[in-house]
């Protein structure tokens, strides 16, 4: 007998008992007998997966309130977040909750909620959570006792505006739980105490579930001299080689291993070994197999690849003893000539061309490096001081501080990292927002909360940039699932105006929020005075222009939402002159992954990378996810990004880029016939475009063959 179950539109829609859900769900990558693809098999493995799986492994009571005793009393809640509020309050929130009648429209997003983020019992074989309890307890962390706050974030989530990242998500309200952070960034100073505090760090957090990425570029070169006696150094390879084999050893507990980045400057002189040791025919003693490498460029690169010259490299050890500060904190386009005639410095040279060839012919083998343009990063950041690295995932784009340590590995003086408080909207959805303004104000305070109920004692340094900034990475995602589902082809004139308008009004109404936080609690950032915000300079751009839609369909799709005029930020400034703002940084757009499934989203801002999505999950094998919003009758819409190829996709980024303080994840992606050449054209077309950093390249040849690159597993999203 078939089992009546509802539709996403409260229809009564038949299941038959005898249908597996992964046997439905691989009906996505089979066309029906009219051609068309079978979307409605997708729903109804979904329906079947909660028939045939999660109710019949579901802890059940027989109230909320049974419920909620029992997963405090045997330490599955935290007693301190519910203690926040009176029990009445509570039951209220998990009724508005459920009252969503929430259902997963994919299997695949009700598959990856419960097997990686649902409380589980002990033993790992029974849920004691429904969506709606997690949504729950996440809104009633966040708000710290705030009712309106935990009211405002249950209603974001379960009508999908917006989105905490994963380790906010699966942690919040939970007993035994890890850090409701993201990544964290850690700089290494040139000294054999700061090397061994950044391994002891990266083990710290890397337990506690986070991706860490360390800068090596102030590290000496292989054969600087130590103590004045030459050709002692072994320059920054080892030091890699301990950093991996610390990320395999911290697995957090079995779970995933972890993850790490280093990034070192392109005029470093290790700089080819460096890339060498990703290399597939690199000898084992130095191949680098699981740390993700990132390259920090400055302008002058290009420049003098441009002209065909040679590019000096510098170095690090050198560079200090003359100038008093580190290689990263020295701007190697303005010094460039200057070091070059400086006959304190040595230096060697290779040619700029040929680095390039080289960054090229190692993405090519292993998606490596990432990218960060120094210049341009550094144009664009409001705040006093330089960045001078990115994360695992190169969306943060922060200031940092050298911390200064003794021969006992005490801090003398606890310098400032970074820490990645995450979270994304759901384009489609915010742009459905019955006030667009709300949503952004209630991710920022959501991503404010994490912030400030983050603290992360192992790592002081960590703590106390933390503490200073307050700095928050609101992402998006789910762009090429609103341009699918709204008829607007990816990467074309009205899409790249969508894409402009969206985050201008985005950065508007994020920047007022912290705003008015910092207005009620008395507080801003540490450094606001120096910044750009203080002088006024950052809202330039803002208050000498008219920003407004340049198509008519633009216009429409704006209906009902309120474009900030330039009278608006006239206003948005002298506030925040007057009151400061909360947050240090507010936006950076990650590499969405496990979020997006769960949330219905196309990843991020990039497009699709196949219609039907196939993924390999665990024990279960293959999974099909077909991309949101997209049906039978708007499939031309949804051209993947092998298809639409770099070009548009820069295009999209640079559009979004002029309005993101921090950095947006951007990934490229071409066919199996891409030479270096090509490479290269995108990597010159994306730094004259104002993009900050470049993510991973991806090629259909290996897409196809399921050796793709993973995803951000550092970030966690």
């Amino acid at each position: 007998m078939a089992a009546t179950t509802l539709t996403d539109t409260g229809e009564e829609q038949f299941t038959d008992p005898n249908r597996d859900y992964h046997s439905l769900n691989a009906q996505l990558n089979l066309y029906g007998t009219d051609g068309k693809i079978q979307f409605d098999a997708d729903h109804q493995a979904a329906r079947q997966y909660f028939l045939q799986h999660v109710n019949n492994n579901t802890v059940y009571f027989h109230d909320l309130e049974e419920k909620i005793d029992y997963l405090i009393t045997e330490g599955y809640y935290e007693k301190e977040v519910l203690d926040q509020y009176s029990f009445e309050f509570v039951k209220k929130l998990f009724k508005a909750a459920y009252a969503h009648k929430f259902r997963f429209p994919t299997f695949l997003g009700a598959f990856k909620y419960y097997t990686s983020y649902t409380l589980k019992t002990f033993d790992g074989r029974r849920y004691l959570e429904r969506y709606e309890d997690r949504v729950s307890m996440v809104a009633l962390a966040l708000g710290a006792g705030d009712e309106q706050q935990a009211l405002d974030l249950e209603e974001e989530i379960m009508s999908g505006r917006f989105q905490p990242a994963t380790p906010t998500f699966l942690n919040a309200g939970k007993k035994a739980r890890g850090e409701l952070v993201s990544c964290f960034l850690l700089r290494i100073e040139d000294n054999m105490e700061s090397i061994a505090r950044g391994i002891n760090s990266a083990l710290q957090l890397s337990k506690r579930g986070g991706g860490v990425a360390l800068n090596l570029t102030n590290l000496r070169e292989q054969g600087a001299p130590i103590k004045k006696i030459q050709n002692q150094s072994s320059g920054v390879n080892p030091v890699m080689k301990l950093l991996e084999d610390s990320f395999s050893y911290a697995n957090q507990l079995g779970a995933r291993q972890g993850a790490g980045a280093v990034y070192l400057h392109a005029h470093h002189p290790d700089i080819m070994r460096f890339l060498d040791t990703k290399r597939e025919n690199a000898d084992e003693k130095i191949r680098i197999k699981t740390l993700s490498l990132g390259v920090v460029i400055p302008d002058i690169t290009f420049e003098l690849a441009k002209r065909n010259e040679d590019m000096y490299l510098f170095s690090p050890y050198d560079i200090e003893r003359v100038y008093g500060v580190p290689f990263s904190e020295i701007s190697v386009t303005e010094k460039y000539y200057e070091m070059v005639d400086d006959k304190r410095i040595r230096k060697s040279k290779i040619n700029a061309r040929q680095f390039f060839q080289t960054l090229a012919e190692i993405q090519f083998e292993s998606g490596y490096p990432y990218i960060v343009f120094e210049d341009t990063v550094n144009r664009a950041n409001p705040i006093k001081g330089k960045v001078t690295m990115s994360n695992l995932c190169s969306e943060i784009l922060q200031v940092s501080e050298a911390s200064v340590l003794s021969d006992d590995l005490n801090y003398e003086h606890i310098g400032k990292d970074i820490s990645c408080n995450l979270g994304s909207m759901n384009i489609a959805k915010s742009m459905d927002s019955p006030d667009f303004g709300k949503t952004v104000e209630t991710a920022v305070r959501a991503l404010t909360a994490v912030s400030d109920q983050t603290t992360i004692d192992s790592v002081p340094s960590v703590r106390r940039g933390n503490d200073m900034s307050h700095a928050i990475g609101l992402g998006q995602m789910n762009l090429h699932g609103f341009l699918g589902r709204e008829r607007i082809f990816y990467g074309s004139p009205e899409a790249l105006d969508f894409t402009n308008i969206y985050f201008y009004t985005v950065v508007f109404h994020a920047i007022r929020a912290s705003m008015e936080i910092a207005k009620e609690r008395g507080v801003h950032f540490e450094g606001f005075e120096d910044s750009k915000y203080a002088s006024g300079e950052f809202f330039d751009k803002y208050v000498d222009q008219v920003w407004e839609p340049a198509t008519k369909r633009v216009w429409e799709l704006f209906e009902g939402i309120h474009i900030p005029t330039q009278q608006d930020w006239v206003e948005l400034k002298a506030d925040v002159q007057k009151y400061g703002m909360y947050n240090q940084n507010l936006q950076a757009v990650p590499p969405t992954g496990s979020i997006s499934y769960i949330n219905n989203s196309t990843s991020s801002i990039h497009p699709i990378v196949s219609k039907i999505e196939i993924r390999k999950e665990g024990k279960i094998g293959r999974v099909y996810y077909p991309a949101p919003y997209m049906t039978n009758e708007n499939l031309e819409y949804y051209q993947d990004a092998y298809e639409i190829g770099p070009e548009k996709i820069i295009d999209t980024y640079a559009a979004a880029t002029q309005h993101v303080d921090q950095g947006l994840s951007l990934t490229l992606f071409y066919p199996d016939t891409v030479t270096t050449r090509d490479v290269n054209r995108n990597y010159v077309y994306a730094w004259k475009k104002g993009i900050k950093t470049l993510y991973y390249m991806r090629i259909r040849q290996q897409a196809l063959e399921g050796t793709e690159v993973e995803g951000c597993v550092s970030c966690m999203l």
